[in-house]
């Protein structure tokens, strides 16, 4: 007879309350690693899901201190473009403004204008060499969509501008006395090198919790997948910048997933690579002997996947976490709990299982910042949220694909369900509660920091009884 193993999952055990070591959840730290070599200031991601992640949660999360993960349903182009809206954020110098010839006509600029949703243009030659600046000011009111730029814009000579390797306080220093928006930045040869505003500056100075690259960028990461075109995808990625790549497939055990890490790495030796979703601990040796930065756990545990029920296939997460980090340790990189994730007590046992960070998906779909579809329903706000291996998600990607949907109908078998989550307000807000709660996990373990947790979080078992003891009872909630 097989000796089948017991795994249990988040629900199944609690932390052992240890004497705590700190007087305050403030002195708790909840600096990790998302990878190899990317840190995070609170260990948290957005899901690579339609409904959660696009590049305004992207930029919510980063700014919070965490990462999103932007998801692969767009076109390459779309998605390429999102990480670039990401990466010009928040940012001290712009170092490839966006700019237009001075010979392009009112109805050009207008058009530049919405199509890369700004409210002002510099103005340079076919050399690179700043001319002026044009604005909505300059735009409003004119009729004549004959104008050309040149007529518009206020001239070079009437610009403040910053010098290549100007500070962070001499640029306010310029805006103080300038009273402008803009301060473009350019070199010996009057060539524009870059653009500081004072919104991003402000932002920089109210955010200094963000994650952010070497160049002060925010950080973003981008999902692909293993087909054909996953190489024409990462090009595009890694031109727009892109932080992180995460190979994005329900079952990151296989072949294909190997192959990709390794025709990636071979091409982009210092991109980072998250590869999953696994389970096991054999799984996570073998992505991480093909490449991978950073190991993705999770088959079957998220609130709106069905894998483990259309499939019968999966491990409890708990457990999986637990076998997976063992493994990664060795090799020290780290692994992505992803799914399963209910309240932010689940979020410490999680991390204290031997986790880095935690990925959410339908905690975060009813925000703000999710990309979820709004709907009333008995008066309550609600937001769609859908598990991309949905029957819906399916049929969007072969809509995208230009594929003939009712060839491909036959074949489709969701591992994922379509749903509402209740609207949630600002992102920000949730993360607070979650990153709160986390801060106590931590404390209760006797530890002051998540390397510190996994050395003394001790477990026990729980039965039935014990998890409803857990929860509030024998009272009425108001």
């Amino acid at each position: 007879m097989l000796e089948i193993p017991l795994k249990l999952s988040y629900d199944d055990v609690l932390l052992v309350p240890k004497k705590a070591i700190v007087n305050s959840r403030k002195e708790i730290s909840t600096k990790t690693k998302l990878t190899r070599n990317i840190l995070l200031n609170i260990p948290v991601v957005s899901a690579n899901m339609d409904s959660v992640t696009e590049f305004e949660m992207a930029i919510s999360m980063a700014r919070l201190g965490g990462i999103g993960i932007i998801h692969r349903f767009l076109t390459i182009k779309d998605q390429a473009n999102q990480v670039k809206i990401v990466k010009r954020k928040d940012n001290l110098i712009i170092e490839e403004p966006y700019s237009v010839n001075p010979i392009k006509n009112l109805a050009e600029l207008k058009q530049i204008m919405e199509d890369k949703g700004v409210n002002g243009l510099l103005v340079t030659d076919r050399e690179n060499k700043l001319l002026g600046i044009v604005t909505n000011r300059d735009v409003k009111f004119r009729e004549n969509d004959e104008m050309l730029v040149s007529e518009l814009m206020t001239p070079r000579n009437r610009l403040f501008t910053g010098w290549e390797g100007i500070s962070l306080a001499e640029a306010k220093d310029i805006f103080k006395i300038s009273k402008v928006e803009k301060l473009p930045i350019v070199n010996q040869n009057n060539q524009l090198v870059g653009l500081i505003t004072q919104k991003d500056i402000i932002k920089i100075e109210t955010h200094t919790n963000a994650t952010r690259d070497d160049k002060g960028r925010l950080m973003v990461g981008a999902a692909i997948g293993t087909k054909k075109e996953f190489m024409k995808r990462t090009d595009a990625l890694v031109e727009a910048g892109v932080d992180v790549l995460v190979i994005d497939v329900a079952h990151g055990h296989a072949i294909r997933v190997i192959e990709v890490i390794q025709e990636i790495k071979n091409k982009y030796p210092h991109i980072e690579i998250v590869a999953g979703n696994i389970a096991t601990g054999e799984a996570t040796k073998e992505l991480i002997e093909a490449g991978a930065d950073g190991i993705k756990i999770g088959v079957g545990p998220g609130s709106i996947c069905s894998t483990r029920i259309v499939s019968g296939a999966g491990v409890p997460q708990f457990s999986a976490v637990n076998d997976c980090a063992k493994i990664a340790q060795e090799y020290n990189v780290p692994v992505i709990a992803d799914g399963g994730i209910k309240v932010s007590g689940d979020i410490s046992k999680a991390l204290a299982a031997g986790a880095s960070s935690v990925m959410l998906g339908s905690l975060l779909a009813g925000t703000d910042e999710g990309p979820g579809l709004m709907i009333i329903k008995n008066g309550d706000k609600f937001k769609v949220s859908r598990g991309m291996a949905s029957f819906g998600a399916a049929m969007g990607r072969n809509y995208r694909e230009n594929k003939k949907v009712d060839k491909e109908l036959e074949d489709v078998v969701p591992e994922g369900v379509e749903a509402m989550v209740r609207y949630k307000g600002s992102v920000k807000e949730v993360i607070a509660q979650l990153v709160g709660g986390l801060r106590s996990g931590i404390s209760y373990c006797g530890s002051n920091c998540i390397p510190m947790m996994w050395e003394k979080a001790e477990f026990v078992r729980i039965s039935p009884a014990g998890m409803r003891e857990s929860k509030p009872h024998d009272v009425t909630l108001v």
